[in-house]
């Protein structure tokens, strides 16, 4: 095993080699570990069982001082396998009742992917007065920064938590006093943010709210395709099917080969057929209502 803190305190084997740099040590990762103790075949702490796993923070939800140096020595995509020393672990007095005094510990650790938010986190922690300061390609970073976040959530179906990180995007962008000649790089910015937050309101089944940030979307870029699809999408769910026909016409006439919204199309006339179905068959029951009524009054007469 490679010793990587040179006293001998952390040492590693690589099992399965990663790809690109290092993580940076103010990533926020999405990691797998396990902790095994000597002669133990059950890990004291692990992560594996859990079905959908958390971004953490090196130094703020991980602190054990031989996992932090461990995963600051990894690749994204790394597996690998570490033994700690105690004062790289839990000390001389361990954590009892499960970690003896003096343990030296064996982890198992993938470094499945991180995100590089060290810029962001800094942007958040100043003053508003400080962040109108900051410099615009600064500023369009960690909008970017958060909305790939948010892209990474939305992807794990974390739906909640990726319109959060969309929305701190779209504040950072709407505080943005841009000259003329920037202008169209903050709106190209936008757009994407308020295209991510119009999905991700239908994913969280809330097409009205899906509707209104794919109609800010059409005031930055009135032809949009994705915009005019979002929009159709959100009103046939609202069962507005005239505004969906219309939103979604516009979309193929800028798309006219898009397989989602042709499909889309064909769900709205499905909807408006059984629609009308059921608005046909209604009035006939009051029709038919109606005729025995009258029939009634007619024998009440007699």
């Amino acid at each position: 095993m490679q010793d990587i803190t040179g006293d001998g305190g952390v040492l590693k084997e690589v099992i399965h080699a990663g790809t690109g740099e290092e993580m940076p040590p103010d990533a926020s990762i999405l990691v797998k570990f396990s902790g095994y103790l000597e002669h133990m075949d059950r890990p004291f702490d692990t992560n594996c069982s859990k079905r959908k796993l958390r971004l953490m923070k090196v130094g703020e939800d991980i602190t054990l001082q031989g996992m932090v140096i461990g995963l600051l020595s990894m690749k994204r995509g790394e597996l690998a396998r570490f033994l700690f020393k105690p004062n790289y672990a839990f000390g001389m007095a361990g954590c009892p009742p499960l970690i003896p005094p003096r343990a030296t510990v064996l982890f198992e650790i993938e470094l499945l992917d991180f995100l590089d938010t060290a810029e962001s986190d800094e942007f958040f922690e100043l003053t508003p007065e400080q962040q109108k300061r900051f410099p615009l390609q600064k500023v369009l970073k960690v909008a970017e920064t958060e909305r790939e976040f948010g892209n990474y959530l939305f992807r794990r179906e974390h739906f909640m938590d990726a319109r959060e990180r969309y929305k701190r995007a779209s504040s950072v962008l709407h505080q943005v006093t841009a000259k003329e000649n920037e202008q169209t790089k903050v709106d190209s910015a936008k757009l994407l943010v308020l295209l991510n937050l119009s999905i991700t309101y239908l994913k969280l089944e809330n097409p009205a709210r899906a509707l209104t940030y794919g109609q800010r979307a059409l005031e930055l870029d009135q032809k949009n395709a994705k915009a005019l699809f979002r929009c159709g999408q959100a009103c046939l769910s609202l069962a507005e099917y005239e505004k969906a026909r219309d939103f979604l016409v516009r979309a193929q006439k800028e798309q006219p080969f898009n397989h989602d919204i042709n499909n889309e199309l064909k769900k709205l006339a499905s909807c408006y057929k059984e629609y009308k179905d059921k608005e046909k068959d209604m009035c006939s029951k009051m029709f038919s209502s109606l005729s025995v009524g009258e029939e009634l009054k007619v024998m009440e007469s007699m």
